[in-house]
């Protein structure tokens, strides 16, 4: 798989369109019926691009770090199953995924982990295969990620990062801005859908979608905040 960027997501969206198309059904239905017990975190485009981003890499192992209500870990774990094969491992200080996530996508696939990951490093697997981080959303906590979880993940392995542009610069002293100023340090592209920060791949995606007739939407947020990149080579901390 190459670059994450607007070319591959393309590719990955004509390639998986009907699994795809079945997921956003199963998802829209999902909400439907968890209404009042679900609060949905990602917007369309983020979330169906981290489900093409899993079938194309096929990963054994997925950490998943935040679930909320487990609207991520649903379309997570619909790529592993669709994958045939994977299993994800979700870490959180609260424990409402549990009762939301369906035993058909969690039975065989899932691990949920309750509790504060900085405190319990000796549950988070080896060989991840793919990074979801959607958690603390402050610096400190970023700050603790990029020295401490970050260097157990091999160089070229996707990771994506939740609520970075909301708008068209990500706000000082956010997990955002910390991550940002990382990614320039290591010398690392990222991808956004962020309809404020990227406009034009933002609408491109929108057209595309349409033409293969997936416009209609599972959710109606649109702000898609989300980063996408490859783990790079020996990334410093500070």
């Amino acid at each position: 798989m190459g670059d994450i960027g607007l070319t591959l997501i393309g590719d990955l969206y004509r390639r998986y369109r009907e699994p795809l198309a079945k997921v956003r059904d199963a998802q829209r239905g999902f909400l439907r019926d968890m209404r009042g017990r679900m609060t949905p975190q990602l917007d369309d485009l983020e979330a169906e691009i981290t489900y093409l981003l899993l079938r194309e890499t096929r990963p054994d192992t997925v950490m998943e770090l935040g679930t909320f209500h487990g609207w991520s870990t649903t379309w997570i774990l619909s790529a592993l199953r669709d994958n045939g094969a994977g299993t994800l491992h979700s870490f959180d200080i609260v424990d409402n995924v549990v009762e939301n996530v369906p035993a058909d996508l969690s039975l065989g696939r899932w691990e949920f982990h309750q509790g504060d990951v900085r405190e319990n490093m000796s549950q988070v697997p080896e060989g991840i295969g793919y990074l979801f981080v959607d958690a603390a959303h402050n610096g400190r906590f970023a700050r603790w990620y990029l020295s401490e979880l970050f260097p157990r993940i091999a160089p070229g392995t996707p990771v994506s990062v939740h609520d970075v542009f909301h708008g068209k610069r990500a706000l000082p002293l956010t997990e955002g801005a910390v991550v940002l100023a990382w990614l320039r340090r290591t010398g690392t592209d990222f991808f956004t859908p962020s309809r404020r920060r990227a406009p034009a791949p933002y609408t491109a995606l929108l057209e595309l979608r349409e033409d293969l007739g997936l416009g209609e939407p599972v959710r109606t947020s649109t702000d898609n905040p989300m980063i996408y990149f490859r783990m790079p080579g020996l990334p410093p901390a500070a």
